[in-house]
């Protein structure tokens, strides 16, 4: 288990706007960034990070935290696996509590732990042979070199060799203690019948590893090297629980603070156009692996930027197949370009064929707007036939309609006519056609999943909300604990019975409240924070916000998240030269008010509980029925006192119309 000094020492270090800025595009909002969230489909950004507090806020879908629960959110880590990637990210030595590691390591590893950890043997091993054995540099190396790839690039990709002994690999993670099971559902192994010692999938070939966002090896592509051999060329893992194709970009990993940086995706096809574009000084490349692009795909690339250019083989003649990824990137909302290397010539030979500053000048320059693109492909064959040009320029008016902007859509229709020499209305109408072909055939699809789909089911409200009296107890009890969250430390001036001036703290005020009314709390993660904070009080430590902030309980996260970083959070005022009150200016007058006004639901709270008790003893028990009117006496003459010193009226409300 990772030491606590390790752990304080990770939260001290890492940036939360760095580890999210690599995987959401966040731009300067006043003292905050702000992006559109990668958890929900938005088209105004909602995420909110806060450098000075540390911690992020996504409004839209209500989560939020610190980076490393970031990190645990968007890769799906457990918490041990996100320190350790942070810490690797920052050059943090791990130190272990060898004590608990040793119990730590008693308990049983779930499946998908041990698929990553055996991809990672899997990793380590391909590269050893592949510098360290006879057969690796001979063939592996050799064929690395070959394509004039650095040693440097070899190790940035982790590129290596699987050898051309049937289960080399399968005998060695063996050794190390992995199943057959675990091997076979990998995909790094296949146990046929007539072979019960297992098969290599990858033997004999040159290896790809394929890494998720944060740099965990998911999968492997593999390239064989002989040209006799009746097999496929490229072998890629299967499926697993881990690895889903449609859902990774091969080089995103190594691409992506690039493609930020640049604010510009270069999508290709191949393992080697990417390393070897890299090896030219351009990194801000991903492939699609050999895959159709899928719209996964597409939002891992839109969380780092809006513009793609494809960059196409000379002599590709799958070039017209691409026109359904030109139009999934229009629906998501993405600006395309797209370049035709010269004939002969691909991503790879040609950055081999020329210097950085041409290729980038070549690219920069020679890329075109989708619109032109399909131009120049689709009347290649039409020669002077009208209808054949017609149908052309209705393919590329068709994929306007998939540009999302109604400004940008309209620039486009100008450009089509302007190139066509044909009036903007006739394409408008064009346009409209095709809208509505596309509307019926996704209204047919849901019609089809409508006739299979279980009718829903009515989810109740929930309870505190059907109880008016315990909701508005819930609210104020909650917005006291925001309160000791968020100025906890702020240090009171109040004035005794005596008319003498004392200090106390935000923290120490409302316990003390919490405390003379022998107050249960009502919910459960308030109750975890206050215990807390009685537990720093007798330490002489005042626990608020940031205490919590890295408290790995997903319930107290969120609760904390929310006090430290209020909607208004989402609003830049002062862009716009408006600067309304901060919330805290005034929090002597808050704590104050809403001390009382929690005093003063849970009084009627406790009336209506205690009236219910009344049906219950009436007949039954004469002294603990008049107990309890005595009880309801009390209670209301304590609420009548608190109405006129909150100056509460049903008409005018509490404060004044304060807002709750």
């Amino acid at each position: 288990m990772i030491s606590k000094q390790t752990i304080d020492k990770i939260f001290s270090t890492i940036r939360v706007e760095e580890i999210v800025g690599e995987y959401v595009q966040l731009k300067r909002a006043g003292s905050n960034f702000k992006g559109l969230s990668p958890f929900h489909e938005e088209k105004s950004p909602s995420f909110v990070v806060s450098p000075s507090k540390q911690i992020w806020k996504d409004f839209s879908t209500g989560k939020g935290g610190t980076a490393i629960s970031f990190l645990m959110e968007i890769e799906n880590f457990t918490y041990p696996e996100a320190l350790r990637h942070a810490a690797k990210k920052y050059g943090i030595e791990i130190e272990e509590d060898q004590r608990e590691f040793s119990e730590e390591a008693k308990h049983a590893q779930t499946e998908k732990d041990q698929l990553y950890k055996i991809h990672e043997v899997a990793n380590s091993y391909y590269q050893e042979i592949l510098w360290d054995s006879e057969e690796g540099k001979s063939i592996g190396l050799a064929y690395f070199r070959e394509r004039e790839l650095k040693d440097d690039i070899i190790k940035k990709f982790q590129l290596g060799y699987s050898p051309e002994k049937k289960n080399a690999f399968t005998a060695y993670a063996e050794e190390k203690g992995y199943s057959k099971e675990i091997l076979e559902k990998s995909g790094l192994s296949i146990f046929p019948e007539n072979t019960p010692s297992g098969i290599d999938r990858f033997r004999e070939r040159v290896i790809f590893p394929i890494h998720s966002f944060s740099g965990r090896v998911l999968g492997f592509g593999a390239r064989i090297l002989k040209n006799n051999v009746k097999t496929a060329k490229y072998l890629n893992s299967p499926e697993t629980e881990i690895y889903h194709k449609s859902n990774v970009l091969y080089g995103l990993n190594q691409s992506k603070q690039a493609i930020s940086r640049k604010n510009i995706c270069l999508l290709v096809e191949g393992y080697m156009d990417v390393i070897a574009l890299h090896m030219a000084g351009i990194e801000n490349v991903v492939a699609s692996s050999g895959t159709s692009l899928t719209t996964e795909q597409i939002k891992l690339i839109k969380r780092l930027t809006e513009n793609v250019t494809i960059l196409f083989d000379g002599d590709n003649a799958g070039i017209k197949a691409s026109f359904r990824s030109i139009d999934m990137l229009l629906t998501e909302g993405m600006n395309i370009r797209v370049l035709l290397f010269p004939d002969g010539d691909d991503p790879d030979s040609f950055s081999r064929k020329h210097p950085q500053d041409y290729v980038e000048k070549f690219i920069e320059n020679e890329a075109k707007d989708f619109i032109d693109f399909k131009a120049e492909i689709l009347l290649r064959e039409v020669g002077n036939d009208p209808i054949k040009k017609a149908e052309a320029i209705r393919d590329i008016v068709k994929s306007v309609g998939f540009v999302q902007n109604a400004l940008k859509r309209e620039v486009y229709l100008k450009e089509v006519s302007n190139k066509f020499g044909l009036s903007e209305q006739s394409l408008f109408n064009e346009l409209d056609v095709q809208k509505q072909i596309t509307q019926n055939q996704h209204q047919h699809v849901q019609q089809q999943k409508e006739k299979v789909q279980p009718k829903l089911e009515v989810v109740p409200l929930d309870t505190e909300k059907e109880d008016p009296y315990l909701y508005d107890v819930l609210f104020m009890e909650s917005k006291l604990v925001d309160h000791m969250l968020m100025f906890g430390d702020i240090v009171l001036k109040r004035m005794n019975e005596k008319n003498e001036e004392y200090q106390i703290t935000v923290i120490e005020e409302i316990l003390l409240h919490f405390e003379e009314e022998q107050y249960s709390f009502l919910v459960k993660g308030n109750e975890i924070i206050i215990d807390q904070v009685k537990e720093g009080i007798q330490k002489d430590e005042l626990r608020s916000g940031n205490f919590f902030v890295s408290f790995m309980d997903e319930e107290i996260t969120s609760k904390v998240v929310d006090a430290l970083m209020p909607l208004d959070e989402l609003e830049n005022w002062g862009s716009r030269n408006i600067y309304p009150p901060n919330y805290g200016d005034k929090i002597a007058e808050q704590v104050q008010g809403d001390v009382l006004l929690h005093k003063y639901r849970y009084i009627d709270y406790l009336i209506k509980e205690t009236a219910k008790q009344l049906d219950e003893f009436s007949g039954k028990d004469e002294g603990k029925y008049y107990e309890l009117i005595k009880k309801i006496t009390l209670l209301k003459q304590a609420s009548m006192k608190l109405s006129d010193i909150i100056e509460y009226s049903p008409i005018k409300g509490i404060y004044v119309d304060r807002k709750r």
